[in-house]
């Protein structure tokens, strides 16, 4: 895939300019194209390349790749049919649900060359892609709204103006963009580490379920680990092999690869999860969560995925939020570059902001509360007690709980327990604040 190498000073103006090829990057860039808008998509790396993931897609990941247009039965693609959890030697499988609102099936696969397949996506649907392209700061006008970016591009580090009415970022969790716009950080939001390594296992490479573990100790205390592990199939004589944690202020931070060595002498030696098949080093990675940076849109400026904190503070899913946020953002600008520029344009941005909350605002408040009050304290095995894990009922319902699995009207008991719950969370104002004022 070739890097747009434009030298005119039109080759450097579009419509949109979206910074970040990742999922939220491309994913918002495709739709852009799609709409007919002129959209630059700027990479500071290049294809294919390695991200710290877990590389599993719930039902609801697989519908936004559809509706990309992504060939899910090519090769490298595996299908998954649910989940299986782990605590205290028992286990349970959870099937994905047959509800008809999302396909009754999951994938993995390595994010080695996932975001390649999405930018190539984006490129075919007419968006620029500049690779080797890193933004070093935002170009404003005198009101401080954002009108492009600087970069260096290149090895040789070329700088270079983008000029755009509207700037879309989607730098992950660095989110430097924002940064230099003066968004911080919400520190009273949840922010997790992650780390996963790959592993060679034909006894696991092939299995059917994502298998999550919800019993893990930590090394140096002995404590709940404050998240779980997770062994997903690649299908290619692989696995990825992690965990996630959320650091509590009464428990200290989390040493990941002792508590990751661990949790490996604990695998049966059939399972080949030992050092000498190991295929990648463990590699780390911070997981912003639960909407930490706010607002979504200000000043020319909207923040998707990472870079807006998305990942899910129920889960630490992140990829499925970002192509979803990187759609509603792409539908938000197309409609709003139809009106001239002014409070009209304006107005119609601002709906981002208003979609995206819709969609998360409540679940995410919710979840910041029980991953403050329960995750970062006492991990996931009050969750998953005796009494849960022999009720299907209670287990479907849960697991409906912490994929965001059901947010579309269906006859699934699970899916309106779910919802009603949801639902009694406060959507804005004096009751939210208060909420969160509480899980502080």
């Amino acid at each position: 895939m070739e890097s747009d190498e434009g030298v005119g000073n039109g080759d450097h103006q579009a419509q949109v300019i979206v910074v970040g090829a990742g999922p939220a990057g491309s994913a918002a860039a495709l739709h852009l194209a799609r709409a007919g808008v002129d959209v630059l998509l700027l990479e500071k790396g290049t294809f294919p390349r390695d991200k710290v993931c877990g590389d599993g897609l719930t039902p609801r990941g697989v519908q936004q790749l559809v509706r990309m247009g992504v060939d899910i039965d090519a090769p490298g693609w595996m299908r998954t049919k649910g989940m299986r959890w782990v605590c205290g030697g028992r286990q349970v499988h959870i099937d994905w649900p047959r509800s008809g609102s999302h396909p009754d099936f999951g994938l993995t696969r390595s994010r080695h060359d996932f975001d390649d397949i999405l930018a190539r996506h984006a490129v075919a649907a007419g968006a620029r892609l500049c690779l080797e392209t890193r933004a070093t700061g935002p170009l404003t006008d005198r009101a401080g709204r954002i009108v492009g970016v600087s970069a260096v591009t290149g090895a040789d580090k070329q700088p270079r103006t983008y000029r755009a009415p509207v700037v879309i970022a989607a730098d992950g969790a660095s989110a430097r963009t924002a940064l230099a716009m003066g968004l911080e950080r919400d520190r009273g939001k949840p922010m997790a580490t992650a780390a996963r390594r790959y592993y060679r296992s034909e006894a696991r490479t092939h299995d059917p379920y994502l298998e999550l573990w919800a019993d893990l100790r930590c090394s140096r205390t002995g404590r709940d680990l404050p998240g779980y592990g997770w062994i997903f199939p690649l299908g290619d004589g692989r696995v990825n092999v992690g965990l996630g944690a959320l650091p509590h202020r009464g428990h200290g931070t989390v040493d990941l690869r002792a508590t990751m060595d661990r949790w490996m002498a604990r695998m049966p030696a059939h399972w080949e999860l030992r050092e000498e098949n190991a295929e990648s080093p463990l590699r780390s990675a911070a997981l912003p969560m639960g909407f930490n940076r706010r607002p979504q849109y200000g000043r020319g400026l909207l923040l998707v995925g990472d870079s807006g904190g998305m990942v899910s503070p129920w889960s630490g899913e992140g990829i499925v939020q970002a192509m979803e946020a990187g759609e509603v953002a792409a539908e938000t600008v197309a409609l709003a570059l139809h009106r001239p520029e002014g409070p009209g344009r304006e107005q119609a941005l601002h709906q981002y902001a208003s979609e995206v909350n819709r969609r998360w605002g409540r679940y995410y408040r919710l979840g910041n509360t029980v991953a403050d009050l329960v995750f970062a304290r006492y991990g996931y095995r009050p969750l998953l007690n005796r009494r849960v894990m022999a009720s299907p009922a209670l287990v479907r319902t849960l697991a409906r709980l912490l994929t965001h699995g059901s947010d579309a009207p269906t006859d699934d008991l699970s899916d309106s327990v779910v919802r009603g719950v949801v639902r009694m969370v406060p959507a804005s104002g004096r009751r939210a604040r208060d909420l969160e004022t509480r899980r502080r």
